[in-house]
């Protein structure tokens, strides 16, 4: 058996070990009034398979795949220009670094009730928590790229006589969009755990605002059906993004 065999059995039986644990947690710490039932996998998975049949569901992931898409991109357009800014220039990094680690520390969730002030309720206070959330791990695996291209790169490119937009596109980008695309899986993975109760905000679709559905019409299968749902859809955007790293990595 390969190696990439035995990973993949493991991995599968990590699975099998965490669906188990789940079994146990609902027999063991449910209560005793039938509700627990409703929690349970085999009810969850059940409820599951009549969601994935209804053309509702496809809508709501839609919405959130959109809003997770848009402020990825967001944070790519200004993150990356950014940090291949501070990245360049010594004096500009050290003026920097202390005010992006100060507002990298403070959780997006927090700005929620003043982004709703300020803009209302709908999407587009979703779309500036959500860049805000991937912003900083963008913009500072961007400068840590620049920091660490090889010098003789750079040499090289001058000694050529290229210009500065050739130097920008051939030499720096190709050399950091691997420290790009790390950021992007990291700026994922914060995305998709903010973009939940992001969608809580008085807006009428989205995985999050399904949620609170379920949970208001007391259909608790329905809402554990859910969020193994949303597990499965950020494992797969994830893997997606590990795809996309390994693949330039390894080009």
């Amino acid at each position: 058996m390969g190696k990439h065999a035995v990973h993949g059995a493991l991995g599968v039986a990590g699975l099998f070990g965490l669906l188990l644990l789940w079994w146990l947690g609902v027999q063991l710490f449910g209560a005793t009034d039938g509700l627990s039932a409703r929690f349970s996998p085999q009810a969850t998975f059940s409820s599951l398979i009549e969601l994935l049949g209804q053309a509702e569901v496809y809508e709501h992931i839609w919405v959130s795949l959109k809003r997770i898409l848009i402020g990825l991109l967001l944070a790519l357009l200004i993150g990356v220009p950014l940090g291949l800014l501070v990245g360049s220039y010594r004096h500009l990094e050290a003026a920097t670094t202390p005010a992006f680690q100060f507002l990298r520390m403070i959780s997006p969730l927090s700005w929620m009730p003043v982004v709703v002030m300020l803009m209302g309720v709908g999407d587009q206070p979703i779309y500036f928590l959500l860049a805000f959330a991937a912003l900083w791990p963008i913009l500072l695996n961007t400068a840590a790229g620049v920091r660490q291209l090889d010098p003789r790169w750079l040499q090289l490119s001058r000694s050529l006589s290229a210009t500065r937009w050739e130097t920008l596109c051939k030499v720096i980008i190709h050399g950091v969009i691997g420290h790009v695309l790390t950021g992007v899986r990291l700026a994922i993975g914060i995305l998709w755990i903010v973009l939940v109760p992001c969608e809580m905000l008085g807006v009428s679709a989205g995985l999050g605002y399904f949620i609170l559905d379920t949970r208001d019409r007391l259909a608790y299968s329905e809402l554990m059906a859910m969020v193994l749902l949303i597990g499965v859809l950020g494992f797969m955007l994830d893997a997606l993004a590990r795809g996309l790293h390994r693949r330039w990595v390894h080009a």
